[in-house]
């Protein structure tokens, strides 16, 4: 597969030929689809908490005596029945991450770069970078290219200037090469990947 490489200005600098290993095959929404469920549990925090009975702090005595007074049978009065009771069942605190295997999160972020490719959502650029990290120029950049929701993928350490002006940009991430993810391809419109994010990629899957 082959797309053009341009600047950040929209000059055109040349094209690169794509791994069709990585960016050529046919999407599967099932794997996709696992891998964000994988992601979205893994980053759950999981502190949601409730007192059990045990938890709460009340008398334990017997409320009343077992029989003569016609109402239920009752011991302790921090059973859930009871207003300031403990939660039957409640919440606890827990990991909500499951497993999935290695080889099934490498072709699942295979399948979401050939989804993005397949809908026209790459675009490469030689580099991200700029003499200045003045978010306000970097914003007129973006607009005239047209790049309003977009994840932006560098080498293993992106330009700090770029970093910096790009950060306070709404609905734009940058990431480096190692943070790439499904989650986060799919919940932007385009991916921008620079020729060291390709070529580490690549080199990442060969």
């Amino acid at each position: 597969m082959k797309i053009d490489i341009t600047t950040l200005e929209g000059e055109s600098t040349g094209s690169i030929e794509l791994d069709d290993s990585i960016f050529g095959l046919d999407p599967r929404e099932d794997l996709i689809a696992r891998m964000v469920r994988y992601q979205l549990a893994k980053r759950r925090a999981g502190t949601h908490k409730t007192l059990g009975r045990s938890e709460i702090w009340r008398t334990g005595k017997k409320l009343y005596k077992q029989k003569g007074t016609g109402s239920a049978r009752h011991g302790s009065a921090r059973v859930p029945q009871f207003r300031g009771g403990g939660r039957a069942f409640g919440p606890v605190v827990r990991s909500h991450a499951h497993d999935l295997p290695k080889k099934v999160r490498a072709l699942a972020l295979k399948h979401a770069l050939s989804a993005k490719a397949q809908d026209g959502g790459i675009i490469v650029w030689s580099d991200a970078r700029v003499a200045e990290p003045k978010t306000k120029g970097l914003k007129a950049s973006f607009a005239k290219l047209g790049l309003l929701n977009a994840l932006i993928i560098d080498g293993a350490e992106p330009e700090e200037n770029f970093c910096l002006a790009a950060r306070n940009i709404p609905q734009i991430d940058v990431l480096p090469v190692q943070g790439i993810n499904v989650y986060d391809i799919l919940r932007r419109e385009k991916l921008v990947l620079t020729r060291a994010a390709i070529d580490a990629l690549e080199a990442r899957f060969k």
